[in-house]
């Protein structure tokens, strides 16, 4: 029944966008990112003095 085509490719995209959205997700919470280290990044605590 070729009527019947649309409702396969609209279910497949369907099924595509949930497993594209399971994916993202589980890569959101299962992806662990390194923290800054801040002994890499020294803060100098230098005031100059703007009067001559």
């Amino acid at each position: 029944m070729p009527q019947m085509s649309p409702m396969l490719w609209l279910n497949l995209f369907i099924m595509f966008l949930i497993s594209l959205a399971c994916f993202t997700i589980l890569n959101y919470f299962i992806f662990c990112p390194q923290k800054m280290t801040t002994d890499s990044m020294p803060t100098k605590s230098v005031e100059k003095s703007w009067k001559w």
